[in-house]
């Protein structure tokens, strides 16, 4: 098996123009007319759809990679680096602090070079501990290949199926010399285009022992970011990559075992990003959504373990709400609870969800929806 690192003509990258011209085209609009329309709201509204977005974004780009972090603390960290007032903040860990601190720096510092020193810097945010799960691994720098070659695998120890092995330790720092080089040089590509082939590029060396997944796709951010001259994002590549990982890990693996043509992988990322608008529009919607709830009930006498649930339920309550979830979440007693959800039912806020006993549930009214 020859890997496209170690073709001939490698970093050579070669597409064909004419099978993505109109993908691309097509895309830049709807880019446009989307920041268009965000740039249109109000500073508050468009502050909650920020929030909502990066939230997703880094959510789901550790998701894609099997970790789960707690969503109310990557929000409250989120919150908390861009001084939104999000009312009561949830305390991050500091594997959430990390991933957040790495990808506002990516689309914040935008407009920055980006150098081998500030990599470094998102990998040890990445891996404060020093550890990836139980092992010890090298933070902050470029990996060795002490332990093996990098390779990326699926399936049980012994019947492992080796998907792509990197190139070896040895040429990493040449081949990230090369790749920061040209990321910081002027385009002479569309900038879209940039941030597909440094997405790719960049997991294709693989520098670090883990986290290259993640910085990839903080890369591309920044380069999406460069594209639009913003460092505000209002939809998440992130999360639509979540949605189709199968085919995404399908395409990197295709790509990095071909030749330097990576049409179908221009290609798939174009689609991926159109359908990441779609996801923005979600987004839209339901920041639309709660500036209506909160017009309607602007002079409604909710207490602040009120107010605060029902921004939850707002922003996506994830489960069904029952009494002993409010107790807990609100850190009060089940009697509170219960009274406190029963206000909201006799003003028409709250609705007893089908079924009772022990399990029962509530949920917006759907006149709040």
């Amino acid at each position: 098996m020859q890997y496209v690192y170690e073709k001939d003509d490698w970093p050579a990258f070669r597409w064909d123009e004419g099978t993505i011209a109109a993908k691309l085209a097509a895309v830049r609009h709807r880019q446009g007319r989307l920041l268009g329309r965000m740039e249109g709201l109000g500073f508050d509204l468009r502050n909650e759809a920020m929030l909502r977005t990066l939230t997703q974004d880094v959510v789901k780009s550790s998701e894609i990679e099997g970790e789960i972090l707690d969503s109310d603390q990557v929000r409250s960290s989120i919150a908390r680096r861009l001084g939104i007032d999000i009312g009561a903040l949830t305390p991050a860990d500091r594997d959430v602090e990390g991933v957040v601190e790495m990808m506002l720096d990516a689309t914040g510092g935008y407009d920055k070079s980006l150098t081998a020193e500030r990599l470094y810097d998102w990998h040890a945010a990445l891996f404060p501990t020093g550890r990836s799960g139980m092992s010890r691994i090298i933070v902050g720098a470029w990996r060795d290949d002490n332990s093996g070659p990098m390779q990326v695998v699926s399936g049980p120890i012994g019947h492992e199926r080796v998907h792509y092995q990197a190139p070896n330790a040895d040429r990493v720092d040449a081949e990230m010399t090369a790749f920061l080089k040209w990321f910081d040089s002027k385009p002479d590509i569309d900038p879209v285009l940039k941030a597909a082939l440094a997405h790719l590029w960049f997991v294709t060396i693989h520098p670090f022992e883990d986290g290259n997944g993640r910085i990839a796709r903080a890369i591309a951010d920044m380069a999406l970011a460069r594209s639009e001259a913003s460092a505000q994002r209002f939809y998440s590549m992130s999360a639509q990559i979540r949605q189709e990982r199968n085919a995404y890990y399908d395409q990197l693996e295709a790509t990095q075992k071909g030749d330097l043509d990576i049409t179908s992988w221009l290609d798939w990322f174009l689609g991926c990003l159109d359908r990441a608008f779609d996801g923005a529009e979600t987004i839209l919607a339901n920041v639309f959504l709660k500036a209506r709830f909160w017009e309607k009930h602007a002079q409604a006498p909710f207490n602040p373990r009120q107010s605060d649930m029902l921004n939850r339920l707002l922003d996506g309550f994830e489960g069904k709400l029952t009494s002993s979830k409010w107790a807990k979440i609100e850190k009060c007693s089940p009697d509170t609870a219960l009274r406190d959800i029963n206000e909201l039912i006799n003003q028409s806020v709250l609705q007893k969800d089908p079924g009772g006993g022990r399990s029962t549930s509530y949920s917006l009214v759907e006149s709040n929806k």
